[in-house]
């Protein structure tokens, strides 16, 4: 009986969890996956950049970095600006 009475708990999480799992994501477009790789390997090129800005030491060096920190800055900018101009409001 206590073995019954366990299997009815176990279903009864079991279901409990079914109701309170999101729903599923809506498919995203193969361009919008694109566009969010690119975007993500933006994101991880600045964050690089940033901590190679941290540790260098040549000014010449800061300078370049300090640039190319600039140039992510202003595509990921004008990225966001498509973005929100595509996504539906």
């Amino acid at each position: 009986m206590a073995r019954g009475w366990e299997s009815k708990s176990v279903e009864q999480q079991q279901e409990e969890r079914a109701e309170t799992r999101e729903p599923a994501r809506q498919p995203v477009a193969p361009n919008q996956q694109q566009r969010n790789r690119q975007r993500e390997g933006m994101l991880l090129s600045r964050a690089r950049l940033i901590q190679e800005l941290q540790a260098a030491a040549n000014p010449r060096r800061r300078h370049m970095l300090e640039q190319a920190i600039a140039e992510l800055n202003s595509q990921l900018s004008s990225f966001k600006q498509v973005t929100d101009s595509t996504s539906p409001k």
